[in-house]
């Protein structure tokens, strides 16, 4: 994953509804959540959440699948993981004296 890509999953996420969403979406696990379970717990019109998703979904950080009339929204972990692990795997990298160091 680019840097350019990650800059647009963070920017996605650097809105305070979305980043509502996406954690309510990653504490569901791989259920996922109804559209309007997401609704009714976050208090927000529907075309609100509608251009929210839309915007997680755009940069891949959440799926949406469709059961009859139901859509189900889910976190990507795969995208998630990739998303978060540069920060991980750099932490310290330049810090010999740093506890999170792994060297």
């Amino acid at each position: 994953m680019t840097l350019a890509d990650i800059a647009k999953k963070m920017a996605a996420i650097g809105n305070e509804t979305r980043l509502e969403v996406y954690r309510l979406l990653v504490r569901a696990g791989e259920r996922g959540l109804p559209v309007t379970s997401i609704q009714q717990r976050l208090g927000v019109p529907a075309s609100t959440l509608s251009h929210h998703l839309h915007k997680l979904i755009q940069v891949g950080l959440v799926q949406q699948e469709r059961r009859g009339t139901t859509l189900i929204c889910r976190a990507d972990y795969t995208t998630m993981q990739q998303t978060f692990e540069m920060f991980a795997s750099e932490c310290c990298a330049d810090d010999d004296t740093c506890n999170m160091n792994s060297k």
